[in-house]
């Protein structure tokens, strides 16, 4: 048996630690997590403990650890500290000739993505970015069809990421992601991930786009006569706002310890999280934060060949899930990922092939009486308490990234390379650009 890959891991909140280095500690065969770097002592020491890394490699900054190692020490790096954090530790790596499991997104604006990139050259980095939806059962078939050449020449890509109310209220109101300042535009923040299918799906970078949205509803003016600074100091809407902070970390996450309870604090209790939210910024009023990024956005993008897509993205949906619906001259394509539901319809005359073995086919009650398949590639939950995982996709990657480094085959097992991520975050500032002033931007002019 070959040696469990080294890993040393920047950053240890809820993708560091939770995700790609509890899978560590759950495949001791296949690697193990030798140093980590995290400022917050209780997370560190806590995750240090469970996942037996030496006192002695246990560090405050990320840097520290670099120090602190030598190159024959480590065989991987996982960079998942905040986003602003990002590009020195890569950076850093890549000097050592290190792989990266690098978190998205890559750089938090153009000027620091520009460096990196620049940076880069002359190197040849093995850079995983953490575009994990490409690696679900879901969107993997999604791609596979669209492959295959089914749906003929592609027409219209649409994608709506449904990011739900609590989620919102969670992530981009209270959370670490609510201001473009501290954090990047939510275009690039949230719907990274969705651009980056976009771009595998139409196989090129797009030539223009187009972008509106903005920051509608978490404002002051819409707070409720009389609401307090944090839900807890005796909001008078307790009851009928849908964004009262206990209701969700106290009442319906009574049992979840994790992700996104753990960001409350140390103390999970009932009383602890009563403590952290009358004074933390998870137990704010929604409409007295300091948010500003945008609460809905739609996005609209054309390639090459006349293909167009769409993406839309709402914080007001009761389901956090992704929709698509593919249309093409020979059939459309349509789905559901919360369930894994696929429906796929073929306009030419029959018999096709099924897309999976486990297709179901009949006929359209259409005119034509075209053929139907429907199937199931994968839930994106299992549970209703399942709050995180990316539809397998977390597993999946950081899977794909450890085989990649035992190999020494890194670029034949990773699709999402440092190379083939880079268009879906220019298409980001390109929509952030159209967005603010209110412009059609051409592609060729934002991505150096």
């Amino acid at each position: 048996m070959p040696e469990p890959v080294r890993v040393g891991i920047l950053g240890l909140g809820g993708r560091g630690g939770e995700t790609y280095g509890h899978w560590c500690v759950r495949h001791p065969d296949r690697a193990r997590v030798v140093a980590v770097a995290e400022p917050l002592p209780g997370r560190r020491e806590r995750f240090a403990d469970a996942a037996g890394v030496p006192p002695e490699r246990r560090f405050e900054h990320w840097a520290e650890l670099f120090d602190g190692t030598s190159p024959d020490e480590l065989d991987a790096i996982v960079v998942a500290l905040p986003d602003a954090e990002h590009v020195a530790p890569t950076i850093a790596a890549v000097e050592r000739g290190l792989p990266v499991l690098l978190e998205k997104p890559i750089a938090t604006d153009e000027a620091s993505l520009r460096d990196l990139e620049l940076k880069l050259r002359g190197h040849q980095p093995r850079i995983a970015v953490c575009h994990v939806l490409r690696e679900t059962p879901f969107w993997r078939s999604v791609h596979q069809v669209v492959r295959s050449g089914a749906l003929g020449d592609l027409v219209t890509i649409r994608l709506e990421e449904n990011i739900g109310f609590w989620h919102f209220a969670h992530s981009y109101v209270r959370g670490n992601w609510r201001n473009t300042a501290a954090s990047s535009p939510m275009v690039l923040a949230k719907t990274c991930h969705d651009l980056d299918i976009i771009r595998w799906l139409a196989d090129a970078a797009p030539e223009r786009i187009s972008s509106v949205g903005s920051l509608k509803h978490f404002r002051p003016e819409n707070a409720p006569p009389g609401a307090p600074s944090h839900c807890v100091h005796g909001c008078p809407a307790a009851e009928t706002c849908p964004f009262y902070a206990p209701r969700y970390y106290v009442e319906r996450l009574a049992d979840v310890h994790g992700w996104p309870v753990a960001l409350l604090g140390d103390d999970t209790s009932r009383e602890g999280r009563l403590r952290a939210l009358a004074e933390g910024p998870y137990g704010r009023c929604v409409y007295r934060s300091d948010n500003d990024v945008v609460d809905h956005q739609q996005t609209i993008m054309e390639f090459p060949g006349g293909l167009t897509a769409s993406l839309t993205t709402s914080a007001f949906t009761g389901e956090n899930t992704r929709t698509f619906h593919i249309t093409g001259t020979r059939g459309d394509l349509s789905g559901r990922m919360r369930t894994g539901e696929l429906r796929l319809e073929l306009f030419s005359p029959g018999p096709h092939e099924p897309p999976v073995p486990t297709a179901s086919r009949h006929r359209s009650d259409s005119p034509m009486g075209h053929d139907v398949y429907t199937w199931v590639a994968g839930p994106e939950r299992t549970t209703d308490a399942d709050h995180r995982g990316h539809g397998g996709g977390d597993d999946a990657l950081t899977d794909r990234f450890i085989t990649a480094v035992a190999s020494g085959e890194f670029e034949r097992h990773i699709t999402t390379t440092f190379a083939a991520s880079l268009d879906s975050h220019w298409m980001a500032f390109a929509a952030e650009r159209s967005r603010l002033g209110r412009t059609v931007v051409e592609f060729a002019d934002v991505r150096p």
